[in-house]
C-alpha cells in the first residue's frame, strides 16, 4: 500500500459507507488515466466492497488496488477485455443472478467509452439486472476542459466523440475529409507509435485548430493548442512528444468554412451506402437539413 493513501479508505468508509450498494448490481467503477489520486471515494468503497471485480488486465487492476490499500484473492479478479467480452459477460451474469456485487474497471478511466465495457452492460440489461455507473476521470472530458471550446451562437455546439481512427492510411484520410466539414469539436484518441500518422492525416485542415493532450494527469502531461498544419513540426520539436497516450480536441471549423456548400461528405457516403442512409448520416455529420441535402444527393446520382 503506498504511503500517500493509508488514510483513502478510511476517508472512503466515512463518506460513502452509509449509502446503499444493492446486491446482484454491476458497478461501473471510473479509474484514474495516470494520477492515483483522481480515484473518488466512492470508487474504493465499491472495489473493497464488491464480491468479484471483473477488469481488463488482471494484473494491472491487482496492482492498483493494493496501492489503495485493497486486497483481493486473485479468484475475485475476473478478466473481461475486449476479446472476451461477450463470454466473460455470461459468467458477470451468473455472478450478479447469486446476489454478488460485481465492479467492472478497465484500465483506466471510465468504462466503456473508448475502453470495453458497453458489451458487458448491454448483456446485463438484457438479463433484467442493474448497472450502476460511478463517474469519475476520463481522457475525453479532461482533454476538452482544457481546450477552451464554449458553446456560442455561431451554431457550433456539442462535441463527437469518434475514439481512434482506422490505422489504414486511405480509411483514415477518407475520415478526416469528412472530419473537415463537421461543425461541432471532434474528440479523438490516439497510441504514441501511430500519432506522427494521424498528425499528417490531420494536416489539410491547415488552420484548424487542435488541442492535444499527451499523458493526462501524468508527471510529464502536455497540453498545447495549435494548427492543424504545425501538428507535425510540433511533435518533431521534441522526441519526448512521441511517447505517451494522446487525447486531441479538433476544434470547430470557423463559421465561414463551415456555412459554405460541400458535397466532399456526401460523395463518399453515397460511395458507400443507399442514398437515404448517406443522406441521414451527412445530416448528422453536417448538421445541414436533411432535405436540402437529398436534393443534392439526388442531384449527384443522376449526374
Amino acid at each position: 500500500m503506498s504511503a500517500s493513501f493509508t488514510s483513502a479508505l478510511s476517508a472512503a468508509n466515512e463518506a460513502a459507507g452509509r449509502q446503499h450498494y444493492p446486491q446482484g448490481t454491476l458497478y461501473l467503477v471510473a479509474t484514474p488515466i495516470g494520477n492515483l489520486a483522481d480515484i473518488s471515494l466512492r470508487a474504493l468503497h465499491v472495489l473493497a466492497l464488491a464480491d468479484t471485480i471483473a477488469c481488463e488486465d488482471t494484473r494491472h487492476t491487482q496492482q492498483m488496488l493494493r496501492a489503495y490499500g485493497i486486497d483481493k484473492p486473485t479468484g475475485q479478479l475476473l478478466a473481461v477485455h475486449q476479446h472476451n467480452e461477450a463470454q466473460a459477460a455470461d459468467v458477470v451474469v451468473a455472478r450478479l443472478r447469486q446476489d454478488q456485487r460485481v465492479a467492472y474497471v478497465s484500465d483506466a478511466g471510465t468504462p466503456g467509452i473508448s475502453d470495453p465495457g458497453a458489451r458487458l452492460v448491454a448483456q446485463v440489461r438484457a438479463a433484467g439486472l442493474r448497472s450502476i455507473p460511478l463517474p469519475g476521470a476520463s481522457s475525453v472530458t479532461t482533454v476538452l476542459s482544457a481546450s477552451g471550446l464554449a458553446e456560442g451562437g455561431d451554431g457550433h455546439c456539442g462535441f463527437v466523440f469518434l475514439g481512434f481512427l482506422s490505422s489504414k492510411a486511405t480509411e483514415r484520410s477518407q475520415a478526416v475529409q469528412v472530419l473537415a466539414q463537421e461543425r461541432r469539436a471532434v474528440v479523438l484518441l490516439e497510441a504514441p507509435h501511430r500519432i506522427e500518422a494521424l498528425a499528417l492525416a490531420l494536416a489539410p485542415l491547415e488552420a484548424r485548430l487542435i488541442t492535444v493532450g499527451r499523458e493526462l494527469t501524468k508527471q510529464f502531461e502536455e497540453i498545447a493548442t495549435l494548427a492543424a498544419s504545425d501538428f507535425t513540426a510540433w511533435l518533431a520539436a521534441d522526441a519526448n512528444r512521441l511517447r505517451g497516450e494522446f487525447a486531441l480536441v479538433i476544434h470547430p471549423a470557423p463559421a465561414s468554412a463551415a456555412q459554405a456548400p460541400d458535397d466532399r461528405v456526401l460523395k463518399l457516403l453515397l460511395e458507400e451506402l443507399p442514398l437515404k442512409t448517406a443522406v441521414k448520416l451527412a445530416a448528422d455529420i453536417t448538421g445541414e437539413a436533411r432535405n436540402a441535402l437529398y436534393e443534392r444527393a439526388l442531384a449527384l446520382k443522376q449526374g
